[in-house]
């Protein structure tokens, strides 16, 4: 029995159907009695040509624009970012689909109207970056959304007031809690910062002999690659375990984000002789002030707190009162 079939010829590509599967039809022509298979073929070839003119003549499924955003956004969501960076993004993320399902579009009216809803500064810009990070993706995948022209703004520079007495200072952690004490000590004789770096340490982030940590560019802020020496003061502290264990938990799950952040509060609040303005990253800009003092150079100071840039270890320096000091004026290695 000869079946009946369609055959045509679309944008210099030839195709023989014998049934409506490539445009989601029921339609089979050969299922039908002879005599009625033609009249089905010209009734699927209505079909066909229908589909092909709304879907500009090609048979791939015109996915519709929120079908086009979430594969963008998901994309974006998928690279190796930390997780509160990946729940802001997601945050804004979902804002701008609620935006798009309402409206049909993202609007540049709307995109600055999120930012410009913060009085303060500080979190207009926030939220400003990180929306420009969505924005800026959504375009280069070629989605149709117009970019932002807003500026930053102008805001006052948060200062973390360097200690004075470290070692007095560790000494009253210690006695509070060890996890803290370990954070300090990597924080300041690392250089290493606390809530994401150091809280998400694994014990194979270390060489065999713990002399020296190995971050890749997905543990770190700068995404680059970093090696970082274990002075002998905090190997002594070390008791390795195995490889894929966190060095604080013990297990493969690390404390979560705020771990730190509360130790440090409880602390602060059974210290109160401590200065309120010491923080945590205190530790770490006193430790890149003692490094500038020993070497001279701003260059070593960049590598060993994994700026990417050299004006963002400028900015430490002139900020916690250090000397005024301009990149020509830097010893250079």
């Amino acid at each position: 029995m000869v079946n009946t079939s369609l055959d045509f010829i679309c944008i210099k590509k030839r195709y023989r159907l014998f049934s409506g599967r490539m445009i989601n039809s029921s339609l089979r022509p050969n299922t039908y009695p002879k005599k009625l298979r033609s009249s089905k073929t010209v009734l699927l070839a209505k079909e066909v040509y229908d589909f092909l003119v709304k879907n500009n003549y090609s048979f791939e499924k015109k996915i519709s624009s929120l079908e086009f955003f979430d594969k963008i956004i998901d994309k974006k969501l998928q690279e190796p970012l930390s997780d509160r960076y990946k729940k802001e993004l997601k945050s804004l993320s979902d804002k701008l689909r609620k935006q798009l399902a309402f409206k049909g579009e993202i609007s540049l009216d709307y995109l600055d109207s999120i930012p410009l809803r913060y009085n303060n500064n500080t979190s207009y810009n926030t939220i400003r970056r990180y929306l420009n990070v969505l924005v800026n993706y959504l375009y280069e995948n070629n989605f149709p959304i117009e970019r932002s022209k807003l500026k930053s703004r102008k805001q006052e520079e948060t200062l973390h007031k360097p200690i004075e007495d470290v070692k007095e200072l560790l000494t009253k952690v210690k006695a509070f809690n060890e996890d803290l004490y370990l954070c300090c000590l990597f924080t300041y004789g690392c250089l290493l910062r606390p809530h994401q770096e150091i809280r998400l340490l694994k014990w194979e982030d270390f060489t065999s002999d713990l002399s020296h940590i190995r971050l890749s560019g997905n543990q770190v802020k700068s995404k680059r690659n970093r090696i970082v020496p274990v002075s002998s003061k905090i190997r002594e502290t070390l008791k390795r375990k195995e490889g894929h264990l966190n060095i604080f938990t013990g297990l493969k799950q690390p404390y979560g984000r705020s771990y730190f952040i509360q130790l440090w509060r409880r602390f602060k609040r059974l210290n109160p002789e401590v200065d309120k303005k010491i923080t945590l990253y205190s530790f770490r800009h006193s430790g890149a002030i003692e490094i500038f003092k020993r070497t001279g150079s701003i260059t070593k100071l960049q590598k060993a707190m994994g700026h990417s840039s050299m004006t963002v270890s400028l900015t430490y320096l002139r900020g916690l009162e250090v000397s005024e000091l301009q990149q020509e004026d830097m010893p250079m290695v």
